[in-house]
C-alpha cells in the first residue's frame, strides 16, 4: 500500500538531489574555471542531465536494480518494463523510486567533469558518460542497492560513499591523467573566474544535499531526519576546519576554502548519513575538511596531477574515508558518539573489513574500467581540443558562444 508521507517526501527529495546539479553543480563549476569555458561546463552539466535520463530509462535502471546476479541485474526492466501508476517499491510508486535513483545518475557523471575541466571534446565527454553509466554506474550500484554481492556481504553505504563518491573521484584521477594537464597547468596561475557563482552554487548543493541524505531514507521517518540532522552538521564542520587551516597556514580564510571544506564535509558524510549520531558526524566532518585539505595538496603540488576542480582528493578520498568512518561511528558502543548502523553481533572490526573491502573493489573496478573506456573513446574521437582552440577557450571554440559579453 503507497504511504503518502514517504511518497511526498520522496518527490521532494528527488526535486532536491536534481537541483544540486541543475544549477548547484552547474554554477559551483562554472565560477570555478576561467570565463572563457564557463558555458562548456554548464553545457556539460546540462546534456549529463539529458543523456543519463535516456540512458537510465534504456537499460540502466534495469542494470542497477532488477533481479541479476551478484554482479549486475538483468535486463527485466529495461525501457521501464512493468512499471505504472499502481507499481509501488517498498510504500513509494516506484516511478518515483526510478526517478530518484536517476537524479544520483545524473550529478555522478555531472561530478567527474571537474578532474578534465577546460580541455576535453564536448563530443567525448558524451561519449565516454554515456558507456560510464552503463559499465560503471550501474553495475556498482547494483552491487551497493540492487542486491548485489556488496549489499549481500552487509556494506554500509547509506547515500552514495562508494556508488557516487568514490566511483565519481577516482573516475576523475584517471581522466586527468589519461587527457593530461591543461596549457600552463603549474607553470601559470588557473584562477576561478568568479567565486560569486561558486558560492551561490555551493549554497544550492548544501540545501540540495538534504534531499540526497535524508531521501535515501526512502521514508519520511527518523532515520531521514537524523540524516539530515547529521549531513548539515559534518557540512558546517568540514568547512569551518578547512578555511580555519587555511586562516592558519596563509593568513587569510578563502571563500573558494570554506565552500569546498563543505563539499568535503558533505561527501564525506553521505555514507554514513543514516548510521550515524550528531557526534560521530561532527568528527567526521572535521575529519574530512583536514583529510580533503592535505589530499588537494598532494594531487597537485606533490604528484602534479591537474585533477582541475579537485574531485579526487574531496569526493574520492572523502568518500572513500566517510565509507570508513561507518564501520566505527554505526556501533551503537561508543557512548555520546555511537551510531545505529551495525547489525547485532557484528563487531566494529567485522564491519571494518566489510567496509574496506567494499572501498578496495569498488575502486580498483572503476579505475581499470574508466581507463578502458576512455582508450575505446579514443579511438572514435579525440579526447582533447587542439591547443588553439584550448588558448581560445572551449566556449567560443566548441559551441560558438560566449559566456559573457562586456
Amino acid at each position: 500500500m503507497m504511504n503518502g508521507a514517504d511518497t511526498s517526501w520522496l518527490l521532494t527529495s528527488a526535486t532536491l538531489v536534481l537541483f544540486m546539479t541543475l544549477p548547484g553543480l552547474a554554477l559551483f563549476y562554472g565560477g570555478l574555471v576561467r570565463s572563457k569555458n564557463v558555458l562548456s561546463v554548464l553545457m556539460q552539466c546540462f546534456a549529463i542531465a539529458c543523456i543519463a535520463s535516456f540512458l537510465w530509462y534504456l537499460l540502466g535502471y534495469s542494470l542497477a536494480f532488477d533481479e541479476g546476479s551478484a554482479w549486475i541485474g538483468g535486463t527485466g526492466k529495461a525501457l521501464l518494463a512493468g512499471i505504472g501508476e499502481e507499481t509501488l517499491s517498498g510504500g513509494v510508486p516506484e516511478s518515483l523510486f526510478v526517478m530518484f535513483q536517476l537524479t544520483f545518475a545524473i550529478i555522478t557523471p555531472a561530478l567527474i567533469i571537474g578532474g578534465f575541466a577546460e580541455r576535453t571534446r564536448f563530443s567525448a565527454v558524451m561519449m565516454f558518460t554515456a558507456l560510464w553509466l552503463l559499465v560503471v554506474y550501474s553495475p556498482v550500484t547494483h552491487w551497493v542497492w540492487g542486491g548485489g554481492w556488496l549489499q549481500q556481504m552487509g556494506l554500509l553505504d547509506f547515500a552514495g560513499g562508494t556508488v557516487v563518491h568514490i566511483t565519481a573521484g577516482v573516475s576523475a584521477l584517471v581522466c586527468a591523467l589519461v587527457i593530461g594537464k591543461r596549457k600552463g597547468f603549474g607553470e601559470i596561475a588557473i584562477p576561478p573566474h568568479s567565486m560569486t557563482l561558486t558560492v551561490a552554487g555551493a549554497c544550492m548543493l548544501w540545501v540540495g544535499w538534504f534531499g540526497f541524505n535524508a531521501g535515501s531514507a526512502l521514508a519520511a521517518n527518523g532515520d531521514a531526519a537524523m540524516a539530515m540532522l547529521v549531513t548539515h552538521l559534518s557540512a558546517a564542520a568540514g568547512a569551518f576546519t578547512w578555511l580555519s587551516i587555511e586562516w592558519i597556514k596563509y593568513g587569510k580564510p578563502s571563500a573558494l576554502g570554506a565552500v569546498t571544506g563543505m563539499v568535503a564535509g558533505l561527501g564525506t558524510i553521505t555514507p554514513a548519513s543514516g548510521f550515524v549520531g550528531p557526534s560521530g558526524a561532527l568528527v567526521i566532518g572535521i575529519s574530512a575538511g583536514i583529510v580533503c585539505f592535505y589530499a588537494t595538496l598532494a594531487v597537485k603540488q606533490k604528484f602534479k596531477i591537474d585533477d582541475s576542480l579537485d574531485v579526487f582528493p574531496v569526493h574520492g578520498v572523502g568518500g572513500t574515508l566517510g565509507t570508513l568512518a561507518v564501520g566505527i561511528f554505526a556501533s551503537s558502543e561508543l557512548g555520546m558518539f555511537s551510531g545505529q548502523g551495525l547489525s547485532e553481533g557484528v563487531s566494529i572490526g567485522q564491519q571494518m573489513l566489510v567496509q574496506l573491502t567494499g572501498v578496495i573493489a569498488v575502486i580498483l573496478y572503476t579505475a581499470f574500467a574508466t581507463w578502458l573506456l576512455l582508450k575505446l573513446v579514443a579511438m572514435i574521437t579525440p579526447l582533447r581540443v587542439s591547443e588553439e582552440e584550448e588558448t581560445d577557450g572551449l566556449d567560443v571554440a566548441l559551441h560558438n558562444e560566449s559566456g559573457y559579453d562586456f
